[in-house]
């Protein structure tokens, strides 16, 4: 194994995190890997493996948007209290437009019903559209969050973190170790793991992400989120695994616990077409949303 290790600066805040409204409860929450793959795409490979790993995770967001649309996993993964719960989606995302449709699978309640339907979600800047909310939202309505207004900028909320969000993250590289090659569905990747700064990565974020990344580091009880980074030979993102930490409210006579939520994202099929219509206005429900 190859090992190499590059530091740059980063710091730690304390501030207290939005508890997961929307999908998920204080409580509980989501993650773990997810599956899939594809081929290599395009042409023009880099010699990804012989540049600094801080250059390379600081380009990433920038080659997919280059790339265009593709196929994405994800799932989320929370422990607290004794309780592991995890969400899973699929769906499309445009890295050009930063748009994307995903359907959301929760996971089975207490009682182990699974009587759940999907969630369907959009993702576009600064914004996100879910149907089949449930909780008293009408069946043929959206509900629809500003993410720049969430303390975590979506990051755990929906149930999967933005596609875009996710590889802008990794511009806010600050410890990096470089683990050497793998491979992931067929497809030649180089391992990267290292801890990315919330502060940093929204300086340095395109401005359709920089909202939402800003308000996630006023956010989270840490600035620094651990995460394993692979990249084709073309330096591309084909799998990024983040661990974010925030406090959840205590119950009455009981204190804040710390919860970590680990978010794993995949992408594959490169050059995939990417259809997303936005809700009309007519369309999105703006009563009352129950919790439950």
């Amino acid at each position: 194994m190859v090992v190499q290790q590059y530091r740059d600066g980063g710091g730690a805040r304390a501030a207290r995190a939005l508890a997961v409204a929307g999908v998920i409860a204080v409580t509980a929450g989501c993650v773990g890997g997810g599956g899939g793959g594809g081929g290599s795409d395009g042409s023009g490979q880099r010699a990804v493996a012989a540049e600094r790993p801080l250059d390379v995770l600081g380009r990433a967001a920038g080659v997919l948007a280059e790339a265009g649309g593709a196929e994405a996993r994800t799932s989320m993964e929370t422990a607290a209290g004794g309780t592991r719960v995890t969400i899973r989606g699929e769906g499309t995302y445009d890295f050009r437009t930063q748009m994307g449709r995903l359907k959301v699978v929760l996971p089975t309640d207490a009682a182990g019903a699974d009587d759940r339907r999907p969630i369907t979600e959009l993702l576009a800047p600064g914004a996100l559209y879910m149907k089949n909310r449930g909780a008293g939202v009408p069946d043929d309505k959206w509900v629809r969050i500003d993410t720049t207004a969430l303390e975590d900028g979506n990051l755990v909320t929906g149930g999967v973190t933005d596609p875009m969000a996710a590889a802008e993250l990794l511009r806010g590289a600050a410890d990096v170790t470089y683990e050497g090659k793998s491979e992931l569905a067929g497809v030649t990747v180089h391992h990267y793991r290292g801890v990315a700064d919330l502060n940093r990565a929204a300086r340095a974020a395109s401005p359709q992400s920089r909202g939402a990344l800003s308000a996630a580091a006023k956010g989270f009880s840490k600035d620094a989120v651990p995460f394993d980074a692979y990249l084709d030979e073309e330096g591309r993102l084909r799998k990024v695994r983040h661990r974010f930490s925030f406090a959840s409210e205590g119950r009455a006579g009981q204190e804040a616990a710390e919860v970590t939520v680990v978010s794993t994202l995949l992408l594959y099929g490169f050059g995939a077409p990417v259809t997303v219509k936005l809700p009309d206005e007519d369309d999105i429900y703006t009563g009352e949303i129950r919790q439950g």
